[in-house]
């Protein structure tokens, strides 16, 4: 599978502007729940419970709505088993690959920085 790049006008990809397609995905893709859904199915296909029991205090209902969004943007896959019951997977595809590659590299950086930034937290606060 490869990745089609969208040929449309680069304002249809500026994330600045209000009506643009950009800033759509952006707002829907760059979602707490979503970036961990992303950065957790980088490492391997998984399960609906397991995503579940993996994310604390993600609910059923926010897991769902964002994997259908992930699916619909073609950023997941949804492999569902004719088992009983039965059994459904998700993984991601190349373009989702490539996206989590950029929120692992976050995850890696909010790691990096967590001290600084607790640091300037308690300055602000205090």
């Amino acid at each position: 599978m490869g990745t089609t790049r969208y040929t449309g006008s680069p304002e249809d990809a500026d994330i600045t502007r209000a009506d643009s397609l950009g800033r759509q995905i952006f707002s829907d893709v760059a979602n707490k729940w979503a970036m961990m859904i992303i950065d957790l199915l980088g490492e391997r296909t998984h399960r609906f419970s397991e995503l579940r029991d993996a994310i604390e205090g993600i609910s059923h209902k926010m897991l769902t709505q964002n994997l259908r969004m992930l699916e619909r943007y073609g950023l997941v896959e949804r492999t569902v088993y004719a088992t009983v019951p039965p059994r459904v997977e998700y993984t991601l595809t190349e373009p989702g690959q490539d996206l989590r590659t950029r929120v692992h590299a976050l995850c890696d950086w909010t790691h990096r920085h967590l001290g600084h930034i607790e640091a300037s937290r308690s300055r602000f606060d205090g």
